[in-house]
C-alpha cells in the first residue's frame, strides 16, 4: 500500500513523497489521516535535522514523517486489538511514547506522522494508549487536541503551598487567584485564555499582555472581556511592545498590587523571563511554557525572592495521556471553541513550504487536510470569483467567520484529492 507523506532529510529537507508502506502486523493498525495541524516544534525540527533529540542520527538514509497533531480513521485492525479497534473509529494520536530517548510519533519513526495519507500505527504505540476514541464533531478539532492538552498540561504542573506553615502543595493554578499570560497573543496563548475563562478550575483575575497590536486587538475580539465576566474572571489585556519594561503596569493590575499567584510566559525572551519573575505574587508560580530552540537559553532571576517570597518555577513540554483525554472531553462538551485559532487551512501539497516559513506567517494554526491538494489560505480571505472557495465563504460566513465542521465537511467533499 502507497501513501504520500511529508518526510525529513536532514536541516531544512523536507520533501513530500510517494513511497510504500509495509503490510500492517497483527499487532498493528493501518489508519488514513484527516487532519493535523503545523507547530512550532516541527519548525524547530526542520532547522536542526538529525541534531534534535527526537529525530534519530540516519536521517539522510531512512528519513521520518513529520506531523504530531493528528486526527484520523482507522481502516484495518490487526488480530491483537479487533476487541478495542474496528474500521471506521475516528481517533487522535498522543504523540508521547514516555521513551527514555523521546522519540515520538510524527517526530521519529518512518510509518506514522500526521503530514501523510496513510499510516501504520504500531504495537508499542497501541500499547501505550496513544491511539485515543474521539467522537468530536469535527476533524480539524481533533488535530488540535493535542495543543489544547500541553495548555491543560501547564495548568495542572503549577503548584502552591497548602498553608504557609506546611509543606504541602496542592497541585494546579490557585482557583480564584490572579493569573497572568504574558506574550498569551499566538495560538497556545489563545488556547490558555479559553481555557482559563472556560476550565472548572477558574483564576479571578487574568492579565494577558503582548507585543503586536494586531494580535492583541484579536484575541480582545476573540475573548472578550464581557464573556471573561459571565464566567467570574476579570479580564485586562496590555500591550507590551518589545524592549519595554512592563512590570510597574502589569503589576498595578494584582489584587493590592502584590502580584500574581500563576504566570504563564509563552515567549522565550531573556528580559521578558526577567520582567515575569518580578510580578510574582508570594507562593507565586511561574511556568515557563515557551519551548526555546537554544539550549543553553537562560535569563536573570531573583533568588531573593525564592529563597523569602517562596517563589517557584515550573516547566512542561508536551502531555501524557490522561491530559489528552482532558482535552478531548473539553471539545465534545464544547467548553472551549477551538474554531477561534483555525485561522488557515491547506492540503499536503503545501506543508514543506508552510513548515519552513511558519514563524512568518500571520494568524493562529494551520490545518493541513493531508488527503488533499489546496494552497495554504485565511479563512477570511477565500476566493469569491472561485466558486467552490465562494460557497465555503458563505459557510464560513454564516459561523461567525470562523472555520467550523459544516465548512470542513464540504472542503473535505469537494476539495481535489493531493
Amino acid at each position: 500500500m502507497k501513501t504520500k507523506a511529508v518526510r525529513i532529510y536532514g536541516v531544512h529537507d523536507l520533501r513530500l513523497e510517494e513511497f510504500e508502506l509495509p503490510a500492517m502486523g497483527e499487532d498493528e493498525i493501518q489508519a488514513r489521516i484527516i487532519t493535523d495541524s503545523l507547530c512550532m516544534s516541527t519548525y524547530k525540527v526542520q532547522n536542526q535535522g538529525a541534531k534534535h533529540k527526537k529525530l534519530p542520527d540516519d536521517l539522510a538514509d531512512n528519513p521520518v514523517i513529520m506531523g504530531h497533531e493528528f486526527c484520523g480513521v482507522i481502516e484495518a485492525v490487526g488480530s491483537k486489538w479487533q476487541h478495542l479497534y474496528k474500521p471506521g473509529d475516528k481517533f487522535v494520536a498522543q504523540p508521547n511514547l514516555g521513551r527514555a530517548d523521546t522519540f515520538s510519533l510524527g517526530y521519529s519513526f518512518p510509518y506514522v506522522g500526521g503530514e501523510a495519507t496513510k499510516v501504520i500505527i504500531m504495537n508499542e504505540a497501541i500499547e501505550k494508549g496513544c491511539l485515543l476514541p474521539y467522537k468530536g464533531e469535527s476533524f480539524f478539532e481533533g488535530a488540535l487536541v493535542e495543543p489544547l492538552s500541553c495548555i491543560i498540561a501547564g495548568f495542572k504542573a503549577n503548584f502552591h503551598l497548602r498553608d504557609r506553615n506546611d509543606y504541602d502543595h496542592t497541585m494546579g493554578i490557585r482557583e480564584g487567584g490572579a493569573m497572568a499570560i504574558l506574550g498569551g497573543t499566538g495560538p497556545m496563548g489563545s488556547l490558555a485564555i479559553d481555557y482559563a475563562i472556560h476550565c472548572d478550575r477558574r483564576p479571578s483575575l487574568l492579565v494577558v499582555t503582548g507585543s503586536t497590536p494586531s494580535k492583541l486587538e484579536r484575541s480582545k475580539m476573540l475573548y472578550t472581556v464581557e464573556e471573561a465576566a459571565k464566567n467570574g474572571v476579570e479580564l485586562h489585556y496590555v500591550l507590551t511592545p518589545k524592549g519595554s519594561n512592563f512590570v510597574d503596569e502589569v503589576k498595578a493590575l494584582s489584587p493590592n498590587g502584590k502580584g500574581f499567584d500563576d504566570i504563564f510566559l509563552m515567549v522565550a525572551q531573556e528580559d521578558v523571563v526577567t520582567q515575569a519573575e518580578m510580578l510574582l505574587a508570594n507562593d507565586g508560580c511561574f511556568n515557563f511554557f515557551a519551548g526555546p530552540a537554544d539550549s543553553k537559553f537562560s535569563a536573570k532571576i531573583n533568588f531573593y525572592n525564592i529563597h523569602y517570597n517562596a517563589a517557584h518555577y515550573v516547566g512542561t513540554s508536551g502531555s501524557n495521556t490522561q491530559d489528552m483525554k482532558d482535552a478531548i472531553a473539553c471539545i465534545e462538551k464544547k467548553v472551549v471553541n477551538l474554531a477561534k485559532i483555525a485561522t488557515h487551512i491547506m492540503g499536503l501539497n503545501d506543508v514543506c513550504d508552510s513548515i519552513m516559513k511558519l514563524p512568518e506567517l500571520p494568524g493562529g494554526k494551520k490545518i493541513v487536510y493531508s488527503q488533499k491538494n489546496f494552497p495554504i489560505t485565511d479563512v477570511a480571505e477565500l476566493n469569491s470569483d472561485d466558486t467552490f472557495q465562494n460557497t465555503l465563504k458563505e459557510i464560513i460566513a454564516r459561523h461567525d467567520g470562523l472555520w467550523n465542521a459544516e465548512a470542513e465537511e464540504y472542503f473535505l467533499t469537494n476539495c481535489a484529492d493531493i
